[in-house]
């Protein structure tokens, strides 16, 4: 398959590995505190890879709105990126993007023809040629630019599915208007297509005769008809064609409204009435935000029609004016909004804020949003590890749970630690069980101290504690700060011993 090529690509094919896991440190709690949505502020690489642990394959829908590279600066980001570097920008955070997203799941990326073209070849190699499933093209102003010869007035959608197979988007509802029953069919109502399709295929190029007028017809140049001729005739008795409304034009075959309710509506690749950039911005002005080229809520409402159902997971890293957040939130569904500096706290915050006080902008009103829920705001704190390897202090249980679960399975660890032990300790330091193996951590004093008989330490009696617990009978996987248990013992318990830090990986 052809690749892009650009400078400095070896180095951002290997950036997003070496990248450190951070800290996500809590900062404060909206709204109910649903926990379920974040707001996360910090570089989206670096959060990025900080959500792997506990999100990794979980995600069903990706939006994001990167800088377009336009070679002007704006007020929140700088869009002036040298071409290289745009892709060395973005393709490491297509790498962790795509290993967030759940094998059903899809992304779309909102861009301009600047970079667009590049993008698709760039999400080609990422995402495999086999897994794009469109280019949408939005009709983001409705105005002439007199200015120049050419007045802009699109942006493309690039949408890829993380696995088309497995890819489940939503058929929407079906516009019923052009649906009428002017012949009284007890099947209801239907409107009329035509009954030949594109190319020649000489099994179906066979003579219809209108019943009505005698006049003959064969395909029209370079098409055939859709079905074989026996297959017309079984149609024909079944009231399933027409020859117009006046019976006197070549044959339609119907299509009944019940039936495509049934298998739900298509969507075009052009999108022309789902709102624009100037509806966008006077969205935002009615709640007091100012931002410089911010999506239309209507857009991501269709968006996440077809891409989610309700109590999805939905991630976009290039938050902006949070949008997608606040769409995602009226609509029922979970979400992660990352946006770097101050700009998370000027403008995310407030207007995330306002959705969950009830602002009835946007699509408020074609949804029936009244307001509720929460969200946490998070901020990107330090890495996991030092540069020696050692764990940052501010880590805690269930952060390095979640992390080492990954590191065996490849999974996100689904279910927290189990309940605090009834005599002090804080969790079950059994994670889970993969593949036949039990993996366990000691940490933090998990079993109620650090002391070396009843906290970090593999000894006699951590071990006893371990079978009185939580106990299993086949191989176990043991991660702790030290080993006071030989090699034979080990071997005769089934017990593989990871010592911490040494054996997590820090990168």
């Amino acid at each position: 398959m052809p690749t892009l090529d650009w400078l400095n690509r070896a180095e951002a094919l290997t950036s997003s590995d070496k990248v450190p896991y951070r800290v996500l440190e809590p900062v404060s709690v909206h709204g109910d505190g649903n926990t379920d949505n974040l707001l996360i502020q910090g570089d989206n690489l670096d959060a990025l890879k900080a959500l792997l642990p506990f999100y990794r394959g979980r995600v069903k829908c990706i939006f994001i709105d990167p800088p377009y590279n336009t070679k002007s600066a704006f007020e929140h980001y700088d869009d002036n990126l040298e071409h290289s570097q745009w892709l060395s920008m973005m393709q490491p955070r297509l790498v962790l993007l795509r290993e967030l997203l759940a094998e059903e799941g899809s992304i779309w990326v909102t861009i301009d023809d600047n970079e667009g073209h590049y993008l698709k070849v760039l999400m080609d190699e990422v995402f495999g040629r086999r897994n794009f499933v469109a280019n949408i093209v939005w009709n983001h102003r409705k105005s002439v630019q007199n200015d120049i010869a050419i007045s802009l007035s699109h942006n493309h959608i690039l949408v890829f599915a993380k696995n088309n197979f497995g890819l489940n988007l939503n058929r929407l509802e079906i516009d019923s208007g052009k649906y009428e029953n002017a012949d009284n069919d007890p099947r209801g109502a239907w409107y009329a297509t035509p009954f030949d399709a594109p190319q020649i295929r000489t099994n179906l190029e066979y003579e219809i005769v209108n019943p009505n007028t005698g006049e003959k017809y064969l395909p029209p140049k370079g098409r055939h008809w859709r079905t074989t001729q026996d297959e017309f005739f079984r149609l024909l008795r079944d009231n399933c064609i027409v020859f117009g409304k006046t019976g006197k034009s070549r044959p339609q075959q119907k299509r009944f409204l019940t039936e495509a309710q049934d298998k739900g509506g298509s969507v075009k690749t052009w999108w022309d009435d789902f709102g624009t950039a100037t509806e966008a911005t006077k969205e935002l002005q009615k709640i007091d935000i100012d931002f410089d080229t911010p999506k239309p809520e209507r857009l991501l409402r269709q968006i996440l029609l077809i891409a989610t159902n309700p109590g999805d997971l939905v991630l976009d890293s290039f938050l902006g004016s949070s949008t997608t957040a606040a769409v995602a939130h009226k609509m029922g569904r979970c979400w992660i909004g990352i946006e770097m500096g101050e700009h998370a706290e000027t403008h995310c915050l407030p207007r995330l804020q306002k959705v969950i006080d009830g602002e009835q902008g946007g699509i408020s009103a074609a949804v029936n949003w009244q307001g509720g829920g929460g969200f946490r705001f998070l901020r990107l704190g330090e890495p996991m590890f030092h540069a020696d390897g050692s764990i940052h202090p501010s880590v805690r249980f269930a952060t390095l749970a979640s992390f080492i679960w990954m590191q065996e399975t490849g999974r996100p660890l689904e279910i927290p630690p189990s309940p605090p032990l009834p005599k002090g300790g804080n969790k079950v330091p059994l994670l889970g069980e993969h593949e036949g193996r039990a993996i366990y951590l000691l940490f933090n004093g998990i079993l109620g101290d650090k002391r070396p008989q009843s906290g970090n330490v593999l000894t006699q009696e951590v071990l006893a504690a371990i079978r009185q617990i939580c106990p299993f009978d086949g191989e176990k996987i043991i991660y702790g700060e030290a080993c006071r248990l030989g090699e034979k013992r080990l071997a005769a318990e089934g017990i593989t011993f990871k010592h911490i830090p040494y054996d997590v990986k820090a990168r």
